[in-house]
């Protein structure tokens, strides 16, 4: 009998969806049909009910009084998002400790490129739209969205060599960081020294913990969640900056743990950490839960209201699709060139002309996190709306140009 027919019906139900599960680009597919699902509901004639559905207050009542009272966007934005940042902290933790970030020299060409991809999209951005509410979205077009760019990266297969696909991983790592610092000092505002203080109190245990050997993860969820989450979220320092600041504080060194292995049916020796336990948990429940769900409450606009005149009644659409689409080109590429040029550094192998201009335009893709930051520079529907189509256009325009230039 064939090991296809002892499976069992359940196997060959789950067989492929872990499959699909496993394979890089399953996260951007998903993230893709959330954003469609997300316009269809948002222009349909169910476009009220679905947007007063994220309006829901939920909270918690104790002696009559509330406590963490929020919309469900709300909800969605400080609390789910937390847990992607701390993914995103586990991540950058672990490039620092034995990844593409954990010498000088290895880290300088992608941490070099990541600025230059950031500053150069906020300068075209402030360029055209220098004073009002506009100018508050100077962060939303420095921020690379890494399950798409490297979603569509995977598509190409071995078109790519995995040196870029390194490359472009760690310069999306680094960019990752500079945004989550970008919304710590310019996103936050009314900020409690009393809650803030308690947070890295709480962050400091953590570490002193870490630093005693503890390895238990329940421990570092309670105070992680309970203590530094809580404390951030009432302090009017942004709460996914208390998730990253939790994640650098998981211990990463690792532990021998002997299992049995049914393929040499013998015990073996098995190195891991909790740091990379909660990446291999986290990240599938992330990719496949969070940034869709996230995907659901952030892109839904209506174009009912919305014409030429009103979309680009200010700079903001413009200003971000060129600061993506333009900004991150001339960034990453520019800052490549000056690195050659003065010696600081070398090209990763296989690059070239053609390859620096498509992974320029990957770098342009800035959806979940630009999305993030639009929620946090704008209070205006008719602003929010702008920015989230400048993000479209310009994710479209980068992937499919990225695409198209790097599988020749």
């Amino acid at each position: 009998m064939s090991q296809e027919t002892q499976k069992y019906p359940i196997d060959r139900v789950l067989s492929p969806v872990q499959k699909f599960i496993n394979q890089e680009k399953s996260g951007g597919i998903v993230l893709v049909i959330s954003v469609i699902l997300a316009l269809i509901m948002a222009n349909s004639s169910f476009s009220q009910q679905y947007l007063n559905f994220f309006e829901k207050d939920f909270g918690f009542s104790f002696n009559g009084k509330l406590y963490l009272h929020y919309s469900l966007y709300h909800w969605i934005n400080d609390g789910l998002m937390a847990m992607f940042f701390f993914v995103v902290g586990l991540e950058l933790k672990k490039e620092f400790i034995a990844g593409e970030l954990a010498s000088f020299q290895k880290a300088m060409l992608p941490v070099v490129t990541a600025l230059g991809g950031m500053l150069m999209p906020a300068l075209i951005y402030l360029l055209l739209n220098h004073s009002g509410e506009a100018q508050q979205g100077w962060g939303i077009p420095m921020a690379t969205d890494i399950a798409f760019a490297m979603g569509v990266l995977y598509l190409l297969g071995n078109k790519v060599p995995s040196s870029l696909k390194v490359f472009l991983m760690a310069l999306a790592v680094v960019d990752d960081l500079g945004s989550v610092l970008v919304i710590a000092f310019f996103y936050s505002s009314d900020i409690s020294i009393l809650n803030l203080s308690i947070g890295l109190g709480f962050s400091f245990i953590m570490l002193i913990a870490n630093k005693l050997g503890v390895k238990n993860i329940l421990f570092y969820a309670i105070l992680g969640i309970g203590g530094v989450w809580v404390s951030f979220l009432l302090s009017g320092v942004h709460a996914t900056i208390a998730a990253v600041l939790a994640a650098f504080m998981i211990p990463a060194d690792s532990r021998n743990q002997h299992l049995y292995s049914p393929t040499t049916k013998q015990r073996v020796v098995a190195n891991n950490s909790p740091l990379e336990r909660l990446i291999h948990s986290l990240h599938p429940f992330v990719t496949f839960f969070v940034m869709p769900f996230f995907a659901l409450a952030n892109a839904c606009i209506s174009f009912a209201d919305i014409d030429i005149h009103t979309l680009f009644s200010t700079h903001i659409t413009i200003g971000v699709t060129l600061g993506l689409v333009c900004g991150k080109v001339l960034g990453v590429i520019g800052s490549l060139w000056i690195m050659a040029k003065l010696k600081l550094a070398s090209y990763p192998e296989g690059m070239n002309h053609r390859r620096q201009l498509g992974l320029g335009l990957l770098a342009s893709i800035g959806f979940t996190m630009s999305l993030f930051i639009t929620s946090l520079a704008f209070t205006e529907e008719l602003h929010l709306n702008q920015a989230k189509i400048g993000i479209f256009a310009a994710s479209i325009i980068g992937s499919l140009s990225g695409y198209l230039l790097l599988r020749k």
